[in-house]
Formats: C-alpha cells, structure tokens, sequence
C-alpha cells in the first residue's frame, strides 16, 4: 500500500497564527447607526432602544425586535445583522479585558484561586489559575500594540509579563536618569554664564549664551528643560568650532575650563567616554532642530 505522504504543515502552525481582533471601535456610533435603520423602517418601539452608550441593552434591543427590519431590503438586513455581530464580538473583547482586571482585584483582595474557581466557571483551583492567565493575554496585546500577540497560554503570558515588568523597569530608570540631569542642568548652565567672560567666543557663542541667559528664570517643566538643554548643546557646539579654529582651549582660566567640562559631560558624558577639563572635541556634530523656549 502507497505511504501516506507527510502534511507539510507544522501542528504548531495554528498556535503560532496570530488572533485577529476588532480591537478600538467607536461603539457607540455603531450603535447609532443601528438605531437610524430602526427609525427608518419606522420601528414603532424604537424610542425604547437603550442610549447609544448602552451597548449591551442596546443589542438586545435590536435582537428582539429584529422583526421591525424585514419590510427592508436585503442589503439592510444584513449590514444590520452584521453590524450587531460586530459589537458582540467587541463587547466579547471587552469583557475579557474587564475580567482580568476583576481577577486581578479579587486577587489583591486576598481572594484565593480556590474562591475563584466558581466564580469563573471552572473546576479547579488552577483551572482559575490558567484562565487568568489566558485573559491576560488580552490586557497585555492591549497595554504593548507594537509587540508580537501573546499567546493564550499561562507560559507564554508569563513570560509576556517578566518581559513588561523589564521594560518598565528600564523606563522607570530612564526618567529617573532624566530627572537627575534635569537637577543639574539649571546650575551646570549658570556656571557657564558666570564665566563666559573668560572664554573664546565669536558672535555664535555669544547668541546662544544669550539664549540661555534669557530662557533660564523660566525654565521649571520637562519641556522647558528639554528647551534648555537644546540652547546648551548649541552652545557647547558654538564654542567647539571656535576651539577647532583657533586650535586652543576656549577656556581661559581654570574655572572656565571646569565650568565648560561640567556642560560637557552633563550634556554628553553619560555612557561615553570622560572629557579633558580644556577641551570640547567630544560635543556632537550636530543640534538640528533646536526650537521653542523656556516660557
């Protein structure tokens, strides 16, 4: 007998298949556009229909006096019909998302997974333990849109959440590090000022050092900061070029050359190599896009 050739298709494949989602959807306009199709079959009830922000009531609604659609013609039959599959697929959705964030009260509460397993029409504690899991591959689709769909296994969701805990973790100490360098900016950037008199400037350095000199009062928000921060680096840039020019350093005494050093490494020093007090080589070859100020 002929062997049976081997399927090509792996039998992981549809695990692997990514799920497909209504995902955001203007319900309530759906909902709206049900309620004209009523109005203009002249559905005597229709003033009963739920508010368009009443989604659940509002499908019923339309499921049980679907009766008033059918003197319509077919065509509107069916793009009613399938916009009521529509919004039950995303409530569906919806529910699941509002679930796990039921659950994950429950469990802060104190709730243990044995308490959950009834509630969750399941038969077991870890029956309860693995359909969280599963929801929260939902609410984490959701909460990372540019990462790959989780899939609905407690694994693959475990390993989706060490994952967010790691990058929120890298943001958290990002925004610190801001922070920090945002405490420093202001002081670093008046040094500079109080010793610009010492340095070698041309009329680039002097705007820029004007600039900052008539943003600094102001600046108290991240943005105005980031502003800030822009004006510096322009002016560190200024006074490189002027460094390269006349081949020595722009900083006249000690206190220039470290208040200088201090601007250079704030600016650029963070992950980098260490900068000589004298020297502005290191600055970047570039600050496009310098704009707004600090009001």
């Amino acid at each position: 007998m002929t062997k049976r050739a081997r399927s090509a298709i792996r039998p992981t494949k549809p695990l692997l298949k990514a799920p497909m989602r209504i995902g955001s959807l203007d319900a309530p306009a759906v909902v709206g556009e049900l309620r004209q199709m009523h109005e203009d079959a002249e559905d005597p009830d229709v003033e009963r229909m739920p508010a368009d922000d009443e989604l659940f009531g509002a499908l019923l609604y339309a499921e049980k006096y679907v009766q008033a659609l059918r003197r319509q013609p077919p065509e509107v039959q069916r793009a009613a019909a399938l916009k009521r599959v529509q919004l039950w697929e995303y409530l569906r959705e919806q529910t699941e998302v509002h679930q796990v964030r039921a659950v994950d009260d429950a469990r802060q509460a104190g709730a243990q997974w044995i308490e959950l397993a009834p509630v969750m029409a399941v038969g077991a504690p870890n029956g309860a333990y693995n359909k969280a899991k599963r929801l929260k591959a939902v609410e984490l689709i959701d909460d990372t849109p540019q990462s790959p769909p989780v899939r609905r296994t407690p694994e693959a969701v475990l390993k989706a959440e060490r994952r967010l805990v790691l990058e929120q973790a890298a943001e958290r100490r990002a925004r610190e590090a801001a922070m920090r360098r945002h405490e420093l900016l202001v002081p670093v950037a008046t040094r500079l000022l109080a010793q610009r008199e010492f340095m070698q400037r041309d009329d680039d350095v002097d705007y820029w050092l004007e600039e900052i000199e008539a943003v600094l009062p102001y600046c108290r928000t991240p943005l105005q900061m980031v502003s800030l921060s822009r004006y510096l680096d322009a002016a560190l840039r200024a006074l490189s070029k002027v460094e390269k020019r006349t081949a020595r350093p722009v900083g006249l005494t000690d206190e220039a050359r470290l208040a200088l050093a201090a601007a250079v490494e704030l600016q650029h020093g963070e992950g980098g190599a260490r900068h000589e007090p004298g020297s502005t080589d290191s600055v970047v070859s570039s600050v496009s896009g310098v704009s707004g100020a600090c009001t």
